[in-house]
């Protein structure tokens, strides 16, 4: 599933420690708001799969991954995934420049 790919990339990025200790001072999480995936072709067992990420900061509370999955060259899924920026009490919070700067730093 594709989608799972996508998130542990995200979970990779997101788990640097640089970025996590940004989100734990702030106390913030993130939540998957939309996410929309364009198939091209199907990964076979056995295949080396890469998940290239990059993000961008589209509203005060939200960051776009734009996520793609390959085999070599060729690419298998194009995929969009929105996620907002929430507090502890699950409510939209600011998305801290310094959370973007450090996911921009360290892509997948």
């Amino acid at each position: 599933n594709y989608l799972k790919y996508f998130e542990r990339a995200r979970e990779h990025m997101l788990g640097t420690a640089e970025l996590r200790r940004l989100l734990v001072e702030d106390g913030i999480g993130f939540v998957v708001y939309k996410a929309e995936l364009a198939y091209k072709k199907g990964a076979r067992f056995g295949d080396t799969i890469v998940i290239e990420t990059r993000v961008d900061k589209e509203s005060p509370y939200r960051a776009v991954f734009h996520q793609r999955a390959k085999r070599g060259d060729e690419l298998l899924v194009d995929g969009k995934v929105e996620l907002v920026c929430v507090g502890a009490d699950e409510k939209l919070v600011p998305l801290p420049e310094s959370a973007v700067r450090a996911m921009s730093v360290h892509p997948t």
